[in-house]
């Protein structure tokens, strides 16, 4: 059996602006009307569909694999635009990327406050099945240090 992601929901206040900005910012193409969506296509088949709704949005995370070139593009963009950016997702190193897994990534909130990243390598598998810093594991602070090399 086969099983790959087709597509994503991305609750937001204006369809418009924030499928815009995700277009923008990892250099899309235009979003495209779907139904009561908007909707961002991925290199990979996967959309991301953009659906307005009353009342607070949760944030959410979304992390999207780029190339450098698309990472150095990306990056150049969000600093052109002045848009908040952090090397961790707890927001704690602004201004910075981090080179997780040897590759590089950014943080950076879209106008919902949804956190995205993007990164060039996906994390490592076996770090992500590491232990739990409290039952004796790695101490949390290496996920925390932007010049870690996992």
């Amino acid at each position: 059996m086969t099983v790959k992601l087709d597509h994503t929901i991305i609750w937001c206040r204006d369809k418009h602006v924030s499928a815009g900005f995700l277009a923008d910012m990892l250099g899309r193409p235009a979003p495209i009307p779907f139904l009561h969506f908007l909707v961002v296509d991925m290199d990979n088949g996967v959309s991301i569909d953009f659906m307005e709704k009353e009342g607070p949005v949760a944030a959410q995370h979304y992390a999207f694999l780029v190339d450098d070139e698309g990472f150095d593009s990306t990056l150049g963009r969000i600093r052109a635009r002045g848009v908040g950016h952090w090397a961790d997702p707890a927001r704690t190193r602004p201004g910075e990327i981090n080179h997780y897994g040897g590759g590089r990534g950014v943080y950076f909130a879209d106008p919902d406050g949804h956190l995205l990243e993007a990164i060039t390598r996906s994390y490592p598998r076996e770090r992500r099945s590491a232990p739990d810093p409290a039952a004796g594991g790695a101490p949390s602070s290496v996920l925390n240090r932007s010049d870690q090399k996992l």
